[in-house]
């Protein structure tokens, strides 16, 4: 069984067709609404006048996915936009944090290349660990050196929170997964090749 799984579709379309596109994109919406685990959908255009069109739909779990993506109601509604000159250049899929662990990368439609892989749970959670672990022992070791212990305890977990989220996010976990990338994807240590 999985979580939910977000998929994201990048179009590109022939100028002229903006109101068949945006009516295609809700009859795709509106059909995948029938199907049990839709969770929702939604579209983004850089500005009024790109041909691009950014869409994202997400299921409950990745069975729900398939039976939609498996279709023939969904089979149906890919083919009704033949005539728009509607171009798949970009698919990608994501389910749970694997985001965290690998770069988002362009990916045609045509490469037949298999998609890299996202790293077991186990790997990613022993991944944060090693980051989460060193942070909240700084953290906390540091509460009292800036007068942060005369708090009650919401406001001082809070404020450690929201120090510690964007640190992980942007600093850390960058910088550890970029160094663990052999171990998380499998590979021997650098100091093994």
């Amino acid at each position: 069984m999985t979580g939910p799984v977000t998929v994201s579709v990048t179009r590109h379309l022939d100028p002229g067709h903006e109101p068949e596109m945006t009516s295609w994109v809700q009859a795709g919406t509106a059909l995948a609404q029938r199907f049990p685990g839709f969770l929702g959908a939604g579209w983004v255009r850089p500005g009024p006048d790109s041909g691009t069109w950014h869409m994202l739909y997400r299921f409950a779990d990745a069975d729900s996915l398939a039976r939609w993506e498996a279709s023939q109601q969904r089979a149906w509604w890919r083919d009704s936009a033949a005539g728009l000159g509607v171009v798949e250049s970009r698919v990608e899929r994501r389910t749970g944090i694997e985001g965290w662990f690998d770069e988002p990368a362009l990916r045609d439609v045509d490469d037949l290349r298999p998609q890299p892989v996202a790293p077991p749970r186990w790997k990613q959670a022993v991944t944060i660990f090693l980051v989460f672990f060193p942070l909240s022992l700084l953290v906390n070791w540091l509460v009292p050196h800036v007068g942060l212990d005369t708090l009650p305890l919401v406001p001082r977990v809070l404020v450690t929170i929201l120090v510690m989220t964007p640190t992980m996010t942007y600093l850390a976990l960058p910088w550890v997964t970029r160094r663990m990338s052999w171990f998380l994807q499998g590979e021997p240590p650098p100091w093994r090749r």
